[in-house]
């Protein structure tokens, strides 16, 4: 079934309601859509190069204010958030990102909001975390926009010899930006004041 959904995603990127179709999956990806908007992206960017910054910030417009939407699920449905984390994955989410939120902040999301982890999860849990809505929306709006405009102006001025590395390579790049997020943690903390 997700294959499915995936082809039609991609075949969905090529059409005239392209850029309506990436918003609603990038504001229904940040909570609770199980693609990512770069499926969309990244083949709308090859198709008009010329439009790639507006293309990204449409992702990262809608990726944001569908965050709020994952915020609310995990503030005010608690039970239907952690019932969320589960399917993907974090059956104790709700400690679990309790207690990351408690000890991180605002750096948890930078650093989840950068990479391939699913984006609801940050959002979900920071709801259900009652985490700070100003820090979140700041994190939010950076990471994403980051992110996607990040990947755009990547496959803008590479093209498609780009997108093959990047899909090889994602998860290594996902890692080594939490890596320095995770350094530039400790070197604040371990900083003295």
């Amino acid at each position: 079934m997700l294959r499915r959904l995936y082809n039609w995603l991609l075949n969905l990127a090529g059409t005239k309601h392209a850029e309506k179709a990436l918003a609603a999956v990038s504001f229904a990806e940040a909570s609770f859509f199980p693609i990512p908007p770069d499926i969309m992206l990244i083949p709308m960017v090859l198709a008009r190069p010329e439009r790639a910054w507006r293309t990204a910030a449409i992702c990262s417009i809608a990726s944001v204010v569908g965050g709020f939407l994952g915020y609310a699920i995990g503030y005010y449905a608690g039970p239907l958030g952690v019932w969320i984390l589960g399917l993907f994955g974090h059956p104790n989410g709700l400690k679990e990102f309790h207690d990351w939120f408690e000890k991180y902040g605002v750096f948890l999301i930078f650093a989840k909001g950068l990479t391939p982890i699913p984006y609801k999860l940050v959002t979900i849990s920071a709801g259900l975390a009652q985490f700070s809505l100003m820090w979140f929306f700041i994190a939010s709006a950076i990471t994403r926009s980051l992110r996607f405009f990040l990947v755009a102006g990547l496959v803008k001025k590479f093209g498609p010899e780009i997108t093959e590395l990047m899909e090889k390579r994602f998860y290594l790049v996902g890692t080594i930006v939490v890596v320095l997020i995770v350094v530039g943690i400790l070197a604040v903390k371990l900083l003295p004041h």
